[in-house]
Formats: structure tokens, sequence, C-alpha cells
């Protein structure tokens, strides 16, 4: 891949390759996506120090989250319909992650399954858990992830009901589902990616087709999905799932502290501080500017991970400087992925990886472990706590 050095150029090979319906997908969020753009924006707020004549050798961004080791503190985000913006998409992102040493998470909502993904590596990733009103079918996906070794369950409780979408609604990605002549046509100028789709066998979601009676076909598995979530799911919800996996246990959307207080009363071992990528409740704040409050809020005997605008490896050590644990990157890597496969996926983390090293090394420290708030000028606002007084 030539002259690809940030992520925005990931950004502009991935659009020119992929149906405008599949982009739109990944870049757009709810109603007036204001909190889609602030995920982003507000990591310009928190300014870096540099530091000189400091020892810059032997760096090291090794970490671990959960108890798992990684390369740096990054994880790969669940992201629904990862393999319709590649071919078999969620198995070369895995592949891609496996290979860097980090975690991958694979989506419910996926169009690889489980097993596809079990198949195609051999360490073990996360699942992504979507609560759903079939209860025969929850109990099943979580024996599914168990028996695929998945080694952490990740639950999301933002997505009861689905926030409006704008673009998705007129690209006709709803239900039922509508495929327009416009989207035909534009799909008929990405000659890459449709012969990559004929190619495969996955071609729709993999976790549920084949696991629920009666879907036949692309709009009843749209409208049993679209059914199907909880509305009812709450906090004991949430400890019934804890004893049903058994396992280690992240709850990913939690966006206020009186919810990172009781999600720690249940026992869970992380929380991920993220508003689903602005794609739910538009107006909400941006993770980075709610993550100190949370932080305080909790003891330190609960991990707390952050998801939502990192672009870049400068993102990544802000919010690990604040005091987050890990992050998540979902567009930042899709954007590799439409580009360029597995391949693609692969440079997303070597750019944030260098841009993570040449930042810590330039903030006079040779160890991801050794950042701190000490490291960051914080406006006095920045706190949402504080901007609320």
């Amino acid at each position: 891949m030539r002259k690809i050095t940030t992520i925005e150029d990931l950004r502009t090979q991935y659009r020119a390759k992929v149906p405008k319906m599949f982009y739109d997908y990944t870049e757009s969020g709810s109603w007036t996506q204001q909190t889609l753009k602030e995920n982003s924006s507000d990591f310009s707020l928190l300014k870096l120090r540099q530091k000189v004549a400091v020892d810059m050798s032997n760096r090291s961004t090794k970490s671990t989250m959960i108890g798992q080791e990684v390369a740096m503190p990054v994880a790969l985000a669940p992201v629904g319909l990862t393999g319709m913006q590649s071919a078999d998409g969620e198995i070369k992102a895995a592949k891609a992650a496996e290979r860097f040493g980090i975690p991958y998470t694979l989506s419910t909502m996926s169009i690889c399954s489980i097993e596809d993904v079990a198949d195609n590596t051999t360490s073990p990733f996360w699942f992504q858990l979507y609560v759903m009103k079939d209860e025969d079918f929850l109990a099943a996906i979580i024996e599914r992830a168990r028996n695929a070794n998945c080694s952490a369950l990740v639950l999301t409780l933002d997505l009861q009901l689905l926030g409006q979408r704008h673009l998705d609604i007129k690209n006709g990605l709803s239900v039922p589902l509508r495929i327009s002549l416009k989207n035909l046509i534009n799909t008929a100028t990405k000659p890459i990616w449709c012969s990559q789709m004929l190619r495969t066998r996955r071609k729709s979601f993999g976790n549920i087709v084949g696991h629920v009676k009666g879907v036949t076909n692309v709009n009843s598995l749209m409208e049993w999905t679209a059914n199907q979530f909880d509305l009812t799911l709450d906090w004991t919800a949430v400890e019934k799932i804890k004893k049903m996996w058994g396992g280690k246990l992240i709850l990913k959307g939690i966006l206020d502290v009186d919810d990172a207080k009781r999600a720690e009363q249940c026992g869970v071992d992380a929380i991920i501080v993220s508003n689903h990528g602005g794609r739910q409740l538009d107006g909400a704040s941006s993770s980075i500017r709610i993550l100190p409050d949370i932080l305080e809020a909790v003891s330190s005997d609960l991990e707390v991970h952050m998801d939502g605008g990192i672009r870049s490896g400068q993102d990544v050590l802000k919010a690990i400087a604040l005091g987050a644990k890990g992050t998540y990157i979902g567009r930042s890597y899709i954007y590799g992925l439409g580009a360029a496969g597995e391949v693609g996926v692969s440079k997303a983390l070597e750019i944030i990886h260098k841009e993570l090293d040449m930042t810590m090394a330039l903030c006079g420290h040779r160890d991801i472990q050794e950042i701190s708030k000490d490291n960051l000028l914080i406006p006095k606002d920045f706190k949402l706590s504080e901007t609320l007084l």
C-alpha cells in the first residue's frame, strides 16, 4: 500500500472501494450527528506536554486488558456488518488483530459466524452480545461463544432500541430491507468489492441464519432482528447473563456515573465508556469528556476502557493518560478493511501503534505504563461535572 501514513488516508481509499450504503453505514451517526463529531473533536481539547533531554530508547507499548497481554492498549471494537465492508471481513480483521497481538471483538450482528472466526484463528477472541427476547437463542449463542473458547463476553447495554440514523434509512438499510436502483448502480461501480462478495458464501448474519426458526430470507432476517432487541433489559438481566456466561464480562455503553457505579456492584471485569460511536443518543457526551468523571466514580479495582472517536495513536495516549486501561477502535480499522482487506487492518494498527509509540517518547516516557495526567494540559472545564457547576 503506497502513500498511506494516516487513518484518514485509509478512509479516503475505503470510500472509493466500498458501496456507498456501507460507507454511509460506517460513517453516519444518529440525528444531527453532534455526538459522533464531538467524539473525535473533543480529543483536540487535550494538549500534550512535550519533554526533552530524556532517554527514549527501549520503548514498550505493551500492557494488559482484563488480564490479557496486549501489544498496545487497543482492541478492535465490535462492528456489525463487517463482512459487507470486505468479503469475510470479520475473519480478516480477527487474523490481523491476532497477528498484531491485540483483542478482536466479534459482533452478534456479524456476517461471519462465531464458528467461522474460531476456525480461522488460534488466539481466543472476544464476543459482543446483544440481548434478544428469544431466550433459547440467547442461551445458545452464549454457549456457542463458550465452545469457541471466547475469552470475554462484551455485553452491549445501549442498544435496546435502534437510534435513528437518517442515512441508513435513506439507503434502505431498514426494515424491511429496500434495495434501490440507485444503490445497485453505485454497487456496480465497485468491481473488486463485487467480485470478492460473489466468491464468498458468507453474505448474511452468520450468528443468526441457521440458528433461528422461521428466518428464511433477508427480509425475515431483518424483521426478526429488529423485533428481537430486548426492551426490558435491566441490571437484573445483566446479573443473570453474568451467571450464564461464567467467564470474564465487559459491559459496553456506560456513559453515566450512576450506571458505572451500578456496573461495579455487579462485579463485572471491566466497563467500556461508550456512546455507540454516536449512533444512538445524539446530544450525549463524547466518551472522552465523560471518562474522567466515571473514573473518579468507581474504584481502581474496576477496569475502565474507552471507545469512541479514536483516529490516531495520540488519541489512544490521551485516553490512557486520563486513566483508561484500554481503548477500542471501530471506524479506524473498518477504513483499512474496506481499503485493502486484512492488509488494510494491519496497516491501520501499524499507523496507530507508530503514532502511540512516537508520542509517548516525545512526552518523555519509554513505557506506556508510565503515562498519566501529568502528560496532558487539561482545560479547567474539560470534566463535565465541573462544567455543570
